[in-house]
């Protein structure tokens, strides 16, 4: 069952305004997941199974060594993950 209420609402919102926004997509995916923390954290939202598998392979994309620059293929692996993000948010 999803969330309802205007936090849900609004942690819906503002986290589709992040994965919209203009700028690098990796960038982009951790504010999205920061802001999804939040928003499960406070209880606004449910973490779904698929939410967390989506997450969980978000952050495996987005994971690097100290220094390292995210290439191309972690921006892409992101955007397209955000995409199921923002499908599974209604679920949330």
């Amino acid at each position: 069952m999803s969330s309802t209420g205007p936090a849900a609402d609004a942690a819906r919102t503002e986290v589709r305004d992040l994965i919209a926004a203009k700028g690098h997509s990796v960038d982009n995916a951790r504010a999205a997941v920061d802001r999804l923390e939040r928003a499960f954290g406070d209880g606004a939202l449910v973490r779904t199974e698929a939410m967390a598998q989506y997450l969980t392979d978000l952050m495996l994309a987005l994971e690097q060594d100290d220094g390292q620059k995210l290439g191309g293929k972690s921006a892409e692996a992101a955007r397209f993950i955000l995409h199921a993000v923002d499908r599974e948010l209604d679920a949330a």
